[in-house]
C-alpha cells in the first residue's frame, strides 16, 4: 500500500518542480552573465523570488508551474533578444499583477519606476490585443501603442511572451489554437517585422503556420528534410571559390546556408499555385564578415559582391544596396542573386556583424551599439511619431483602425525625392497625394497634380522607387471626398478624414432637413423598417450617408420610390442587407430560437442536407476538403470561411470567442469552383480539355472562356465539383494535355 506521505530521502513532485525552476533561473542568470550587459544579479534575483512567490500555486495549462512561463520569457528577452536586467526583470514580473494581487505600485515601490513602467505597459496588452468584444479589440491595441511610444522595450518583452506563448501552444484547445496563430499573423508578425526582429517573426509565422495548416506543414518540413543534404552540397559548391577569395583577402567571416521559412514557401507555393519543387528561391546563402572600421563597411560589402561576380553569374534585376539606404526597421544589408549549381537561382546577403545583429533583433540590438546619438534610431521615431499621429484621431469602427495601422506594419518601402533632392521613404503603394501630405499637412489640402520627369500626373498615381516628384498646388483647390481612394498611407487618410470631418457634419444637418421634409410633404413615419428599405434600395449603411448624398445632389429620391417604399411589399435588398459578419436576415415572425452553439466541441459541417447547417461566405468560396474555420453569428448560424482568407484573418483576431472548430461531414452536394489553364495554343486543344472534364473525368462544366495571344491561350472556367482534392486531381489531368503549362484554382 502507498502511503499518503512523502518518504523521506525519496524525491516528491513538489522538490522535482523547485529543483526545476531552480535549474531554470540558473540557465537564465548564466544567459545573462554570459551578455555584455552590466552585471547587475541582485536586482534579477529579487525579480525571480517575488515572481516565484506570487505565482505560487498557479499552473499552466500544461500543468507546469507558472513560474515556468516568466522565467522562460525572460530567458528569450536575454538570449534572443539581447536585452539587459530591466527588461529581464519586467520579463519575470509581466504578469504579477495580472495574475495576483500585487499593484503597479508595489512593483514601483520594491523595483522602482522603469521595470513598473515596462510592467504596466505589458500588463495594459496582456490578454492579447484583442478582446472578445469589437469595441474592446481598437482600445486594447492603442493600449499596447500608447505604451510602445514610450519605452519600446514594453513591446519587446511582449513579443517575448506572444513567442513562448506560441511556442507552448499545444497546450491549448483547438480554437484556442486558431485564435492565437491568427491573431499572431495578424498583428504579432508584421509588428516584428516593422521592428527589424526577422528571427522572432520568421518562428512566429512558423508557428502560426504549423498550428492552421498543420497536414501542409508537415509535407513541407518534411520535404526539406529530404532535400538538405542536396541542398548543402550544392551550397557549398556554389560558396567553395567565394571562401578562397576571401582568405586570400583577409576577411574574418562566417558563411551560413539558410533555408526559406516553411511559411514563406507555402505563400509563395499559394500565390503562384506551384508545387513545393518549383519554389527557386529555397535556397540562400549570408555572409558575415568581422569589422572593427565602421568606415571601411560599406567598401568591404561591395569587395565581397565581387569575389561572387567573379565566379558566378549575376541576375541584374536582383541587386538590392540596403546599406546606402537602410530599410525603415533599421536593416541594412547587400542583396544579390546568382546562379548555382544545376541552374539554380541562390540568394546572397552580405553583412557585417553589426548588421546582422541589427538585421535579427532590430530595434533590440540598438542597446548594444547606442552611441548616446539618434543614429540609427531616426527611422524608428519617424513611424512611432506617424503611429501617435494615428492614435490622436483614432478610426471609430475598430477593424478600420487596425487596417489602417497593418498599412505601416506591412508595407514595404519606396523611396523618393523632393525637387530639391530630399529623400522620403514612403509605403510601396503611395500616391502622389501621400507624398504631399507627408511633407506637410497644408500641402496635401492643397494639392492638385504632381510632377514626375516633366510629366503631369494626376493625385491618385502609385509612386515609384526614385521618383523625383514636385507636388503642384492651389490656393482654389479643397479636399473632396472621393481623395480617401486616392491615399494609401494611414497619414494622409488620417489629415484628410479630419477635415472633411467638419464639411460633413455641415453636410449631413443639411440632408436630414431635406429628407424630413419630404417625409412632412408626403406623411410618411420613418419607421426602422423604412429607413432599413431606403438605405437598402440605394445601397447604404448608415443614415448618415444618405443625408450626405441628399446634400451633394448625388441621389435623388422620388416621390413614387417613397410611396413604394412605405407598401408592406417586402424589398428584396432588405434580404442582402447585413453587416459583415451576421448571416442573412429571417423573417422575425418565422425565426425559431436556435440551440446555442457549443464553441468547444467540432463543429461538423453537413453539405448534402436538405438545408445545409451552415452559411458559405462568398469572399473566399472554400470547398469541403479546404481547411476551414468557422465564426458563429449573432442569430448561432455557422459561417465558413478558409482558414487563411483574409475575412477569417481579421475574424480569428477580433472575435475569438465567436470562433468554432469545424470539419467536413457527408459532401454529396455540387460546389462551383473557378479553375485557370494556360498554355501554348495549338489547333484542338480546346477540344481536348473539354473532352477530358466531360466525358472522362465526368466534369459538368459551367461556363468557360478563352482568349489567344501571340500563340499563348488563357483559359478561364467554372465547373461543379464536390471536394477541394477533386479540383487538384482536375489541374493536374489538365498538366498532362500537351501544350498545358499551367492549371490551378482560382477560387
Amino acid at each position: 500500500m502507498t502511503p499518503d506521505y512523502p518518504i523521506y530521502g525519496l524525491p516528491t513532485k513538489e522538490n522535482e518542480e523547485d529543483q526545476m525552476i531552480d535549474r531554470a533561473f540558473r540557465e537564465l542568470l548564466q544567459s545573462y552573465l554570459g551578455s555584455n550587459h552590466r552585471k547587475k544579479v541582485e536586482v534579477i534575483e529579487r525579480a525571480f523570488k517575488f515572481a516565484k512567490e506570487a505565482h505560487k500555486g498557479s499552473r499552466r495549462r500544461s500543468g507546469e508551474p507558472y513560474i515556468m512561463h516568466p522565467l522562460a520569457v525572460a530567458k528569450i528577452v536575454v538570449e534572443e533578444l539581447g536585452l539587459g536586467s530591466t527588461s529581464i526583470c519586467a520579463a519575470l514580473l509581466h504578469d504579477v499583477v495580472e495574475d495576483t494581487d500585487y499593484t503597479i505600485d508595489d512593483i514601483e515601490r520594491i523595483f522602482g519606476k522603469r521595470i513598473a513602467g515596462i510592467v504596466e505597459g505589458v500588463t495594459k496588452i496582456s490578454g492579447g490585443i484583442f478582446g472578445d468584444k469589437a469595441s474592446l479589440q481598437a482600445e486594447n491595441f492603442r493600449k499596447l501603442l500608447l505604451s510602445m511610444s514610450t519605452d519600446i522595450r514594453v513591446i519587446l518583452v511582449k513579443m517575448a511572451d506572444r513567442l513562448h506563448n506560441m511556442r507552448t501552444l499545444g497546450s491549448m484547445r483547438p480554437e484556442k489554437q486558431f485564435k492565437i496563430a491568427g491573431e499572431t499573423l495578424y498583428i504579432y508578425a508584421p509588428l516584428a517585422h516593422r521592428l527589424g526582429l526577422s528571427k522572432i517573426k520568421r518562428e512566429l509565422e512558423d508557428l502560426a503556420f504549423k498550428y492552421e495548416h498543420p497536414q501542409k506543414y508537415e509535407e513541407i518540413i518534411e520535404k526539406l528534410n529530404e532535400t538538405e543534404e542536396h541542398r548543402e552540397q550544392i551550397v557549398e559548391e556554389f560558396v567553395k571559390p567565394v571562401r578562397k577569395m576571401l582568405d586570400e583577402a583577409g576577411f574574418t567571416y562566417e558563411i551560413k546556408a539558410r533555408v526559406k521559412s516553411a511559411y514563406s514557401i507555402f505563400k509563395k507555393m499559394e500565390t503562384k499555385q506551384v508545387p513545393f519543387e518549383e519554389i527557386y528561391d529555397v535556397y540562400a546563402v549570408r555572409v558575415i564578415f568581422e569589422n572593427e572600421d565602421d568606415a571601411l563597411e560599406k567598401i568591404k560589402c561591395w569587395q565581397i559582391y565581387t569575389f561572387f561576380t567573379e565566379g558566378h553569374r549575376i541576375h541584374p534585376d536582383r541587386l538590392r544596396d540596403w546599406i546606402s539606404i537602410p530599410k525603415a526597421n533599421g536593416y541594412r544589408a547587400l542583396h544579390l542573386t546568382a546562379m548555382g549549381p544545376e541552374g539554380k537561382w541562390i540568394e546572397v546577403q552580405i553583412r557585417s556583424r553589426k548588421m546582422d545583429e541589427i538585421a535579427e533583433l532590430g530595434y533590440a540590438a540598438h542597446w548594444k551599439y547606442k552611441t548616446g546619438e539618434h543614429g540609427d534610431e531616426t527611422e524608428l521615431d519617424t513611424w512611432m511619431n506617424t503611429i501617435k499621429d494615428i492614435l490622436a484621431h483614432p478610426e471609430p469602427n475598430a477593424l478600420d483602425f487596425l487596417d489602417t495601422i497593418k498599412l505601416n506594419l506591412f508595407s514595404s518601402e519606396i523611396y523618393v525625392f523632393t525637387p530639391k533632392g530630399d529623400l522620403l521613404t514612403l509605403p510601396a503603394g503611395a500616391t502622389v497625394l501621400d507624398m504631399a501630405f507627408a511633407i506637410h499637412s497644408q500641402l496635401g489640402m492643397h494639392c492638385m497634380a504632381g510632377k514626375i520627369n516633366h510629366r503631369l500626373v494626376p493625385l491618385a498615381h502609385k509612386l515609384e522607387s526614385g521618383d523625383q516628384v514636385e507636388i503642384i498646388t492651389s490656393d482654389t483647390q479643397k479636399p473632396k471626398p472621393e481623395w480617401i481612394d486616392f491615399c494609401y498611407t494611414a497619414k494622409a487618410k488620417h489629415r484628410l478624414r479630419t477635415v472633411l470631418k467638419k464639411d460633413r457634419r455641415l453636410l449631413i444637418k443639411r440632408g436630414e432637413e431635406i429628407f424630413n421634409e419630404m417625409l412632412r410633404k408626403e406623411e410618411i413615419k420613418p419607421g426602422k423598417e423604412f429607413i432599413s428599405r431606403i438605405l437598402a434600395a440605394h445601397h447604404l449603411q448608415r443614415i448618415e450617408e444618405l443625408f450626405e448624398m441628399l446634400a451633394s445632389d448625388e441621389i435623388n429620391i422620388s416621390v413614387k420610390e417613397l410611396q413604394s417604399l412605405t407598401s408592406s411589399r417586402r424589398s428584396l435588398m432588405k434580404k442582402l442587407l447585413r453587416n459583415p459578419f451576421s448571416s442573412k436576415k429571417k423573417d422575425q415572425d418565422s425565426l425559431k430560437p436556435k440551440e446555442p452553439i457549443d464553441r468547444k466541441q467540432v463543429f461538423v459541417l453537413y453539405p448534402d442536407a436538405s438545408e445545409p447547417n451552415y452559411r458559405i461566405d462568398f469572399c473566399c468560396n472554400p470547398l469541403p476538403g479546404d481547411d476551414v474555420l468557422g465564426f458563429v453569428d449573432e442569430n448561432e448560424e455557422v459561417v465558413v470561411h478558409k482558414v487563411d482568407c483574409p475575412e477569417a484573418m481579421k475574424l480569428k483576431s477580433a472575435f475569438g470567442s465567436s470562433l468554432v472548430l469545424t470539419k467536413w461531414g457527408s459532401n454529396a452536394e455540387k460546389f462551383l469552383a473557378s479553375i485557370t489553364v494556360d498554355g501554348i495554343d495549338r489547333q484542338g486543344i480546346l477540344e481536348e480539355i473539354t473532352d477530358l472534364l466531360s466525358r472522362k473525368l465526368s466534369i459538368n462544366i459551367r461556363s468557360l472562356n478563352i482568349s489567344t495571344k501571340n500563340e499563348v491561350f488563357h483559359c478561364e472556367m467554372t465547373i461543379q465539383v464536390d471536394t477541394a482534392d477533386r479540383v487538384e486531381l482536375i489541374c493536374d489531368s489538365l498538366l498532362h494535355i500537351k501544350g498545358v503549362k499551367f492549371a490551378k484554382r482560382s477560387s
